[in-house]
C-alpha cells in the first residue's frame, strides 16, 4: 500500500499550556513504556537485550527524569500529553474522592480533564496524528480533541482505519486482540504504531503500554529482558522507518514484599480508625484502576480525607509513626510541592518507602491474583525516577538543560519537537 505523503512543515508551532512546540518536519513517535524503572534499562543493556536503547546514549540522549506525583498512569500519561502538572490538567490519579458529592470516582474519560493536549492542539494545527493505548481507559484522554487514528489494545474492533483498508487493528496489526493481563497487549499497541508508520506515516505518534511485565517480574528475570527486548526491536524498526523516537515511562516499580515473599503492606484506614475512632477517615488508593490484579490497588501514595471534624495534626503525628511511611504531608504543603490540585487532594497524603505498599482496609485489597510473584508496585517518590530517551542528538541547549536542570517526563515532547541538533534529512 502507497504511504502517505509527509508534507514539510517549517515555522508552524503550537501553543500548548503556556508551552510552545513546533510541529515535525519528520515523524515523531513518542513512547510511554508503563512501569519503566530505570533498573530494567540498566540491567538490559548490562544484560546486552536492549541494543538499539543502548546505541542511543552515542546517538542520541539517554538520561532520566522525574515523573509526576503520584506516580501512576492516568497522571502520568496525562502531563505527558499536556506538557503540565495536575495543577493545570487536573488528573491527580487513576481513582479519587469528589470531596463535593463524597462520590469515589475511577477516572476512565476526560470529563475530568482541564485543559487541551499537544496532541490535541497539533490536530487542529493540520499535523497527522495518531494514537495507540494498550490501557482503553486513557484513550479519552489521550486523544482529547484530537482528529487522527486513536484505539487502544483493550479495543482493537473499535479503531477507525477504513482509509487504510482495514475494518479493525486486528486486521491492520495481523493477529487478534490480546489479553488484557498479558505483555501481548503492550506489544500490539507497539506493533500498531508501527504499521500505521508504515501505511500512513503520521507525522506525530503517541504510544502508551502496560506495566503487566513490570508488576511481575524484576530486572533481569528472563520474562523481563524477553518483553524489554520486544520493545527494543520495535524501538527499532519505527527507527529504521525515519521515525524521530522519543521514550520516557509513567512511573517506576519497586518491591514491596520481603525476602519471605510476602508483601510489605501497612493499611492505613483501619490504623488511623483504629486510633482516633471507627469512622473517623476514607484513604484513597490513587492508584486503583480497572487493573487491579496487578497491584491490589495498593501502592507508594494514599490521600486521607476526614469523614467529620478531628485531629489533623495528630493524626499526622500518628501516620508517620506507621512502619513504612516516609513522609506525611498536608494538602496546602502537598499541592504547593507536587503541583496538585488542592480540590481534588484529601486533608493530608502519605508516601511509603521503596520496600513498602499502602492500602485502605484490608478487606478492600485483594492480593490473590498475584500467586507466586511478589508484590511489585509504584505511586509513590520511590518510584519517580524513570528513564528519558532520544533517538537522535539534541541540541546543546537542550543537552544542557537535560544534564543540569530539573529533567521531567512531561518535557518529552519538548524535548522530541523543539530540542533536535539537527532536522533527520527527508526520506
Amino acid at each position: 500500500m502507497a504511504q502517505t505523503p509527509f508534507p514539510r512543515r517549517h515555522e508552524t508551532t503550537v501553543t500548548v499550556n503556556g508551552r510552545s512546540y513546533a510541529a515535525p518536519e519528520q515523524p515523531v513517535v513518542v513512547i510511554c513504556l508503563d512501569g519503566f524503572d530505570p533498573e530494567y534499562l540498566d540491567k538490559g543493556i548490562a544484560d546486552g537485550v536492549l541494543p538499539t536503547m543502548a546505541s542511543l546514549r552515542e546517538a542520541g540522549y539517554v538520561g532520566t527524569a522525574l515523573a509526576t506525583v503520584p506516580t501512576t498512569t492516568n497522571t502520568n500519561n496525562t502531563s505527558i500529553v499536556t506538557g503540565a502538572p495536575p495543577a493545570i490538567h487536573g488528573i491527580n490519579g487513576n481513582y479519587y474522592l469528589d470531596a463535593d458529592t463524597g462520590e469515589e470516582i475511577m477516572v476512565t474519560d476526560a470529563r475530568r480533564l482541564r485543559c487541551g493536549t499537544i496532541l490535541g492542539a497539533m490536530s487542529r494545527a493540520g499535523v497527522e496524528t495518531a494514537v495507540v493505548t494498550a490501557k482503553d481507559k486513557l484513550l479519552k484522554v489521550l486523544a482529547y480533541e484530537m482528529e487522527g487514528f486513536a484505539f487502544s489494545s483493550e479495543r482493537p474492533e473499535s479503531a477507525t482505519l477504513a482509509p487504510l483498508g482495514f475494518a479493525s487493528a486486528e486486521e491492520l496489526v495481523g493477529r487478534s486482540r490480546p489479553d488484557q493481563y498479558s505483555a501481548d497487549l503492550s506489544l500490539f499497541a507497539l506493533d500498531a504504531g508501527v504499521r500505521l508508520m508504515e501505511l500512513a506515516r503520521p507525522a506525530l505518534t503517541y504510544l502508551s503500554t502496560s506495566d503487566y511485565v513490570q508488576h511481575k517480574y524484576e530486572p533481569g528475570e528472563p520474562e523481563a529482558n524477553a518483553f524489554h527486548a520486544a520493545v527494543d526491536a520495535r524501538i527499532a524498526r519505527l527507527m529504521a522507518l525515519g521515525a524521530t523516537v522519543a521514550l520516557t515511562a509513567d512511573h517506576g516499580m519497586a518491591r514491596k514484599s520481603g525476602a519471605d515473599g510476602r508483601p510489605n503492606v501497612v493499611y492505613v484506614e483501619d490504623a488511623l480508625n483504629g486510633a482516633f475512632g471507627a469512622g473517623s477517615v476514607r484513604v484513597i488508593c490513587p492508584i486503583a484502576d480497572p487493573f487491579v490484579r496487578h497491584h491490589g490497588a495498593l501502592g507508594g501514595f494514599v490521600r486521607v480525607h476526614l469523614r467529620g471534624p478531628g485531629d489533623v495534626a495528630a493524626m499526622m503525628t500518628f501516620a508517620r509513626s506507621l512502619p513504612g511511611v516516609e513522609l506525611v504531608l498536608d494538602r496546602a504543603t502537598v499541592c504547593e510541592r507536587y503541583q496538585l490540585p488542592p480540590d481534588r487532594e484529601g486533608d493530608f497524603a502519605i508516601f511509603s518507602d521503596r520496600a513498602t505498599a499502602l492500602g485502605a482496609r484490608q478487606e478492600d485489597h485483594d492480593l490473590s491474583a498475584l500467586g507466586d510473584h511478589p508484590l511489585r508496585s509504584h505511586g509513590g517518590l520511590a518510584e519517580q525516577r524513570v528513564p528519558f530517551l532520544i533517538s537522535r542528538p539534541l541540541a546543546q541547549s537542550y543537552r544542557e538543560r537535560a544534564e543540569t536542570g530539573l529533567l521531567r517526563n512531561l518535557d518529552i515532547f519538548d524535548f522530541a519537537l523543539n530540542g533536535l541538533a539537527q532536522t533527520p534529512a527527508r526520506r
